[in-house]
């Protein structure tokens, strides 16, 4: 039998599961970013901190991302749109969950590629048509994975994926949100 090996420790994360069944206050997570304005609409958005397992933690390095609008919105282009980062992360998610499960279900991959488009109607962020609104109106992932596996097999680990993404989850279902002034 050859072993496979997707660079995913399938074993801590089954680990994992069954110690937080019997310890759910440890699984509540707080992710956060912070974002500081440059210039226009330029900011910049630092991933360091997070709260998990019942303390706070931090990354091995702090993460730090540019988002602007493009040139055609009359901005500057120093980073993607914040928008563009939803995209980023649903892509992130559903990839890292395919590879968990294919090596949880030992099918060897070679590659996985996704490809992630959101159709968007900017009337709605312009204040143009208050009819439309301000998100997406639909988005689209195509994988492409190559994989010692069959066509069944390979549709079975994107749904897996889909099923347990928390991306696909935040942006399928309401989730609430509190903006508040400090």
């Amino acid at each position: 039998m050859t072993t496979v090996d997707n660079g995913v420790n399938v074993q801590a994360l089954l680990d994992a599961r069954e110690v937080l069944k019997g310890a759910p206050e440890a699984a509540q997570f707080t992710w956060r970013a912070s974002s500081k304005w440059q210039n226009g609409v330029h900011s910049t958005a630092t991933v360091e901190k997070f709260f998990g397992l019942g303390a706070e933690q931090t990354h091995k390095t702090a993460s730090t991302f540019s988002a602007d609008h493009p040139a055609v919105f009359a901005a500057e282009d120093n980073g993607i749109t914040p928008i563009e980062y939803l995209l980023v992360g649903l892509a992130s998610c559903l990839t890292a969950g395919v590879a968990s499960v294919a090596q949880n279900r030992g099918i060897q991959l070679r590659s996985i590629e996704s490809t992630v488009e959101g159709n968007h109607d900017i009337r709605g962020i312009l204040g143009a048509d208050s009819d439309v609104r301000n998100g997406y109106n639909d988005i689209k992932v195509t994988f492409n994975i190559d994989a010692d596996a069959s066509k069944e097999e390979i549709e079975a680990l994107v749904a897996q994926s889909q099923k347990r993404s928390a991306v696909y989850d935040a942006l399928s279902n309401p989730t609430d949100i509190t903006v508040e002034v400090a």
